[in-house]
C-alpha cells in the first residue's frame, strides 16, 4: 500500500484506494490456491509508484477518466508484481518489503507459476480495454525488456564486470523503460498532446535511473531490517552495482573485491569485507551525484502544461527518490 503519511500522491489519494480493490479482483480466481498467493502478492505493501505516474500522467491531460485509465494502472502494477515474484525466485530471497516472498511461503513452482498467472491477468486487463494498438505493443515491448535485463544481469553474475555501460543498460531495461512507459502510457490515455507525452516519458526514464541507482546503494548502506531485504543482497547473490564497478576499477583493494565478488561460496565475512573496501572508495558519493544528475534531468524536463498540483506531485516523486532511505 502506499504509506498514507507521504504527501506525495494525495492528489490521486482516491484513484489509488480503488486501484487497490482492482488489483484484489484482479487476481481473484475459482481456484482457491490462486487467489491466495494472488491475493498475498498484492497486498504485500510497496510504494504503488508506476500506477501512481500513470495515474499523474492522465490526469495531466484534458481527457482524463479514472474508469478508462485504471486498467492501465493496474495492468503495470500487476507486471511489476510478476516480475517481482519471478525475481525472487531467481534471488532465492526469504523476504520482500518485511514479508515472506512467494517462493518462501509456498515453493518455487508455485512463485514461478503465480508470476505467470498474475502477467497473464495483466494483458487480459489490456485486452478488455479500448487503448488501441501501441499500448498493447509498448507493454509487450516492457516485459521483454524486463526479461532481458534479468537475462543479461544473470548472465553476468559472479563476474568482476567493470563495464559502467552494461550496468546502464542493464538498470534501464530493469527500471527505467518501466517509469517512461508508465508516464508516456498515461498521458497517452489522458490525451496530453504528443510533445508533452514524451518529456514525461523522459522523466520516467530519468527518475527510473535514480530510482534503481539509490536502491544500490540503500543495499549498500542499510540495514536488513531498513531495506526489508539482506543488506549487501547483491554482493551476496554476485552482482555488481555502481559504487562496487567503482571500486573494482580505482580500489588498491579492488584485486581482493574481485575475488570476493567472484566467489559463489563467499561467506558472510567475506561480504562484510567487500562493503569495506567499496565504502572506503568514493563510489557512494559518484552515485549519489549520478541519481541526483538524472533527478535533476527530471526535473527540468517536466511540461509547462501540467496543472499545478500534478506538477508539484511529479517533482514531490523526484525528491522522495533524492531523500529515500528504505
Amino acid at each position: 500500500m502506499i504509506n498514507v503519511s507521504n504527501p506525495m500522491f494525495d492528489v490521486i489519494k482516491s484513484d489509488l484506494a480503488e486501484l487497490d480493490e482492482g488489483l484484489t479482483g484482479a487476481v481473484a480466481s475459482s481456484v482457491e490456491l490462486v487467489t491466495e498467493v494472488g491475493t498475498h502478492l498484492v497486498s504485500a505493501g510497496g510504494k504503488r509508484i508506476r500506477p501512481a505516474l500513470c495515474l499523474l500522467a492522465a490526469h495531466g491531460g484534458p481527457d482524463f477518466d479514472l474508469k478508462r485509465v485504471l486498467p492501465l494502472a493496474e495492468a503495470l502494477e500487476l507486471i511489476h508484481t510478476a516480475s517481482l515474484v519471478h525475481d525472487d525466485v531467481l534471488d532465492e530471497a526469504d523476504t520482500r518489503r518485511g514479508q515472506a516472498t512467494a517462493n518462501a511461503k509456498w515453493n518455487n513452482q508455485v512463485a514461478i507459476l503465480s508470476g505467470d498467472y498474475i502477467f497473464a491477468r495483466a494483458f487480459g486487463l489490456i485486452a478488455d480495454s479500448t487503448y488501441g494498438e501501441h499500448v498493447s505493443r509498448r507493454l509487450a515491448e516492457l516485459v521483454c525488456n524486463l526479461s532481458v535485463g534479468e537475462i543479461i544481469q544473470n548472465h553476468t553474475v559472479y563476474q568482476a564486470v567493470k563495464d559502467l555501460d552494461n550496468y546502464y543498460g542493464r538498470i534501464q531495461k530493469k527500471t527505467a523503460d518501466f517509469l517512461e512507459i508508465c508516464c508516456e502510457l498515461g498521458g497517452l490515455v489522458g490525451g496530453m498532446p504528443e510533445v508533452d507525452t514524451r518529456k514525461l516519458a523522459e522523466y520516467g526514464h530519468c527518475i527510473g535511473m535514480a530510482f534503481q541507482i539509490t536502491d544500490d546503494l540503500l543495499d549498500i548502506l542499510q540495514t536488513s531490517e531498513q531495506i526489508g531485504k539482506p543488506a549487501g543482497n547483491d554482493i551476496r547473490q554476485g552482482i555488481v552495482t555502481l559504487p562496487v564497478i567503482h571500486a573494482l576499477n580505482v580500489s588498491p583493494n579492488a584485486a581482493e573485491l574481485e575475488r570476493i565478488v567472484t566467489d559463489p561460496e563467499m561467506t558472510d565475512e567475506m561480504v562484510d569485507r567487500a562493503l569495506a573496501i567499496v565504502k572506503a572508495t568514493d563510489g557512494i558519493e559518484l552515485a549519489k551525484q549520478q541519481a541526483d544528475d538524472y533527478l535533476e534531468r527530471a526535473r527540468a524536463v517536466l511540461p509547462a502544461s501540467l496543472p499545478a498540483d500534478i506538477r508539484e506531485a511529479f517533482l514531490m516523486v523526484t525528491d522522495f527518490i533524492g531523500d529515500r532511505d528504505f
